[in-house]
């Protein structure tokens, strides 16, 4: 499924269980892993799961398997995989101390990083 499809289905399954400051992040230029990332918060552990899980079952009512699911155990913080589409469900406690947000809009972008020397050897 295209991503364009993709994201608003995932977004209206977060909003539909009060999923609390949806950001979406283009990461394609810095990475191979994924294009976009989506990042929301939840209230409690409870609410994170239930976040995750409805993403899950959206998806697969679309015949969108997600390709992994990851830290439903703590649920404090959940990442769902679907490809071009990676979804960060987290407790602002945990959003705030990893600062997804900044990590990746700070990174150097179209290999600048690489220009600069920084390169993987």
């Amino acid at each position: 499924m295209h991503i364009d499809v993709l994201k608003p289905l995932v977004v209206d399954a977060l909003e539909s269980l009060k999923g609390q400051d949806i950001t979406t992040l283009d990461v394609s230029d810095l990475t191979d892993v994924t294009d976009q990332m989506l990042i929301v918060s939840g209230t409690s552990s409870r609410h994170v799961a239930a976040l995750a899980n409805s993403v899950v079952e959206t998806v697969k009512e679309h015949d969108v398997m997600p390709l992994g699911v990851e830290g439903q155990s703590g649920a404090d913080w959940v990442l769902v995989d679907l490809g071009d589409l990676v979804v960060h469900v987290m407790l602002p406690e945990a959003r705030e101390l990893y600062d997804l947000e900044r990590l990746w809009t700070e990174l150097p972008r179209d290999g600048a990083h690489e220009r600069q020397g920084g390169g993987l050897a």
